[in-house]
């Protein structure tokens, strides 16, 4: 076969259910053969056609000769102390070699099963928003991912899971490499996939989307009824300090998230998680914890605070023990609801910030400032 005649063919993984079940109606086939073929996408894991038993031979033969099944490549796998594991995926880049990090975070039972199994899953290469203390945005973007890909990472990790736990995965989080709604479209298909039926049947309740705060897109999920999770990337109460360490405050400041989140709430009637790295004298104090009750108060919601892990090269470091003590008195005090979350996989760099590919490439598109 020429490469030609190879470029030519469709990847099943870049269609949605609809594109698929309209690509077999233009084959001609009977109805029910698109979802056979989603379902061994998607659910069986499968990335050779004549795996699909279901189907007979010289529809197989067929879908060889226009259709491809790209997946990703797992190329790394590290496990740190605690049993966060992180790994390495390659992309199907015939130029470049692009590779992301995910990171399967479990929470154990006191008899050592099994409790909860959370994947982080990427959904760029890179960040193109530059927050100063996280490991990604120093990347700058290359590109997007495709729905394919996002899944393809859930895919893999869910396989392992239930080989190493003998269960699947719990819950998902898109707070992996890039901001996930500058991605929207394959980020919302991607999660609609494995919310599926015919997938991995993830309730959409346990599918957390997170973003640094684009408000449009927050908009966007309210408009569309998304049924996931809305998670918002904080990180500091106040524009003054916002803008320091996430240069996206100076297009989209806190007046207008505030419009955001509460149209979201208004629409959808679901409350909000803020995520919060807590940083050492910075925006750990009493006074930041009593601006950060106020932004709460904006719409039923939650905070995360998350005890930052340190990255080379940023100046920020993680929050004492005495000050995080002090800052959740002054929360509770506030009448916010909120929860430490410990750092996790320190020692294999694949808590919140860290994660990054680290060998030498060029820099990507950025809005930080040089």
């Amino acid at each position: 076969m020429t490469k030609e005649s190879a470029l030519e063919k469709t990847d099943l993984k870049s269609l949605t259910k609809e594109e698929l079940t309209h690509f077999c109606e233009e084959l001609g086939l009977q109805g029910f053969r698109s979802d056979q073929i989603f379902q061994w996408l998607y659910q069986k894991g499968v990335s050779d056609f004549d795996d699909m038993t279901n189907l007979s031979k010289d529809l197989r033969n067929k879908l060889k000769d226009i259709a491809t099944i790209n997946r990703i490549e797992a190329v790394q796998q590290q496990e740190s102390s605690d049993g966060t594991i992180k790994f390495l995926f390659r992309l199907q880049d015939e130029e470049q070699d692009y590779k992301v990090e995910a990171v399967l975070i479990p929470d154990f039972f006191t008899d050592g099963a099994a409790r909860r199994l959370t994947v982080c899953v990427s959904s760029q290469v890179g960040c193109v928003f530059g927050c100063t203390f996280c490991a990604t945005g120093k990347m700058g973007l290359f590109r997007n991912l495709t729905h394919g890909e996002i899944v393809d990472q859930v895919q893999y990790i869910n396989e392992l899971a239930e080989e190493k736990y003998g269960k699947k995965i719990t819950n998902i989080v898109y707070m992996g490499m890039g901001e996930p709604l500058h991605n929207y479209k394959a980020v919302i298909n991607s999660a609609s996939i494995i919310s599926d039926p015919l997938s991995i049947e993830l309730s959409p309740k346990r599918i957390t989307v997170s973003t640094v705060g684009l408000t449009k897109q927050i908009k966007k999920l309210a408009d569309n009824q998304e049924p996931f999770n809305l998670a918002i990337s904080l990180h500091a109460a106040t524009d003054e300090k916002r803008d320091k360490i996430m240069p996206i405050n100076n297009s989209m400041n806190l007046e207008s998230l505030e419009e955001a989140v509460r149209f979201y709430y208004k629409v959808t009637q679901r409350p909000i998680t803020y995520e919060y790295l807590l940083f050492d004298n910075f925006n750990d104090s009493r006074r930041d914890a009593r601006e950060l009750s106020k932004i709460v108060k904006w719409a039923p919601s939650k905070v995360n605070i998350i005890m930052y892990n340190n990255v080379a090269g940023v100046e920020l470091k993680r929050a004492r023990e005495e000050r995080l003590d002090n800052f959740m008195r002054e929360l509770i005090q506030n009448d916010v609801r909120a929860t430490v979350r410990r750092s996790r996989g320190d020692d294999i760099d694949a808590g919140c910030g860290q994660l990054a590919i680290r060998e030498g490439a060029p820099k990507g598109k950025t809005m930080a400032k040089t």
